[in-house]
């Protein structure tokens, strides 16, 4: 019982690990500066 808890922890921790991970490659591959989007509902700008 106490080594399936301990699998429960390590599985738990390395789906953490590639979220997080995910996460930051995420954020890192967004283009810098401002972006302008034109659509039905007019013009919209915004700083990233």
């Amino acid at each position: 019982m106490q080594q399936n808890r301990l699998y429960l922890i390590i599985g738990a921790l390395v789906v953490a690990v590639i979220a997080l991970g995910a996460y930051v490659v995420r954020e890192q591959s967004k283009p810098q500066g401002v972006e302008i989007k034109l659509n039905e509902n007019g013009i919209s700008v915004q700083q990233n």
